[in-house]
């Protein structure tokens, strides 16, 4: 194993509802898909800047959000996996929240997964289960 794969940035996956799909008469009165969106990029971006490689999975609400998380997975590996609370929090997606976390345990079985209350802490919640002077796992 070379020292570069040995020491490389802790990563993480932050995966939520595209807030373009979610039920905005739910929203509190100001708050917008556009806002939301710009605080799951900003919270992208914060991690980065923390010193981890980070990227959001936005899903639909339909059948395909299982399949775009699966094709996430099988594309690299994830130190931690950060479930946002709009798929985890609402009874009626249950089903949503089910099918991710077998996904997740099925394709990242070494991950940590954390979850977010908002998507203004993703950068918290992952760095509940890691930390920047963790050794990370060798790809």
């Amino acid at each position: 194993m070379s020292s570069v794969m040995a020491h490389r940035k802790p990563r993480v996956l932050g995966i939520g509802i595209d807030p373009i799909l979610g039920d905005v008469s739910k929203l509190p009165p100001g708050l917008t898909p556009e806002i939301i969106r710009a605080t799951i990029d900003a919270e992208i971006e914060d991690l980065r800047t923390l010193g981890y490689e980070a990227e959001s999975c936005l899903v639909d609400l339909g059948e395909s959000a299982a399949q775009t998380v699966e094709s996430v997975l099988r594309s690299r590996t994830f130190d931690c996996i950060v479930i946002g609370a709009g798929i985890r929090a609402s009874p009626e997606r249950l089903m949503l929240f089910e099918k991710i976390i077998n996904v997740v345990h099925m394709l990242a079985q070494h991950s940590r997964i954390a979850f977010s209350r908002t998507p203004a802490d993703t950068a918290e919640a992952a760095q509940r289960w890691i930390k920047q002077g963790d050794q990370a796992r060798a790809d």
